[in-house]
């Protein structure tokens, strides 16, 4: 098995100052929700930016004229990972901390603080993410790496038998004491800027979904540790853009799956591994339209 890391071998000295990334994309009445929550979540100061994707619903030039945030407009849709990168790309030297953020997400008192204060028990930490709560749960935001056994295994058995060994594993559900882990959920996630820099942050060939999987695993294999900091918490409230309309849900779904592909393939590459890309290519084309099915 080959891996693709993509890594940088500048080296930059950043300042301990904090900004928040927020990629919006017709965010709607979340991105108010989201700022109200950051004075409470943080004494420090903190640059806000609006990584935005091409909103229509003018929520983001409201938060950007009412001096709440600055705007980035990206002038289309790039995609999560690679707006982030943009506005991550024009922070100054004093920015040594970036919380990536959707906009859905409500941030919980301290919760800014506390992810800072793990950082400091944990020197190693590239990445470190809250516990988050939707619909009342805990979801499971610290995750191993999937394996190829792990994987085909949730991707299999995940919707008919949710119990399964290799999706418990998988999402490590139940386990919530701070703990390294494979990757971190990118919908609220506190990243060192050097960690960041060392592997030229997102990949942003993955549109929408596992690019924080790919980051996690990048993060790894550059000696960066991901940190799961329950004592953080957090509320996603739900993915506003994604579940508008049965369109765009399905368009989602067919870009969870492409980016599974693209995940497990740059880990397989070469012609030993040919015969498995064709084969997981086909599972997980076949899974997608099962899960569109009416």
């Amino acid at each position: 098995m080959t891996a693709a890391p993509r890594s940088s071998s500048a080296t930059t000295t950043y300042g301990d100052g904090l900004a928040v990334v927020v990629v919006t994309y017709s965010p709607g009445d979340s991105l108010s929700a989201f700022l109200d929550s950051l004075s409470d979540a943080t004494g420090r100061p903190v640059r806000v930016v609006l990584a935005d994707n091409g909103s229509v619903d003018g929520a983001p030039e409201a938060a950007a004229a009412a001096g709440r945030a600055e705007l980035v407009g990206m002038g289309e849709n790039l995609g999560y990972g690679a707006a982030a990168n943009r506005a991550v790309a024009g922070l100054d030297g004093s920015v040594g901390w970036v919380l990536v953020s959707n906009p859905d997400i409500v941030l919980g008192p301290g919760a800014l603080d506390a992810l800072l204060e793990a950082a400091e028990r944990w020197p190693r930490a590239g990445a470190l993410g809250p516990l988050i709560r939707t619909d009342g749960e805990v979801y499971p935001s610290a995750r191993l790496q999937p394996s190829l056994g792990r994987g085909i295994g949730h991707a299999v058995f995940s919707a008919v038998w949710p119990g399964n060994p290799w999706t418990r594993s998988y999402r490590q559900e139940g386990s919530v004491a701070e703990r390294t882990a494979g990757w971190l959920s990118g919908s609220c996630v506190l990243l060192r800027r050097e960690a960041w820099d060392s592997v030229d942050g997102f990949d942003p060939r993955y549109f929408m979904y596992f690019e924080d999987v790919d980051l996690g695993d990048r993060l790894g294999r550059a000696g960066w540790l991901n940190v799961y900091a329950p004592d953080a918490q957090v509320v996603h409230t739900g993915g506003h853009a994604t579940t508008r309309d049965a369109p765009t849900s399905a368009r989602m779904l067919r870009e969870h799956h492409r980016s599974a592909y693209r995940f497990l393939a740059d880990r397989y590459r070469g012609a030993r591994w040919a015969p498995l890309r064709v084969g997981l290519r086909a599972a997980l084309t076949a899974r997608a339209r099962w899960s569109m099915r009416d």
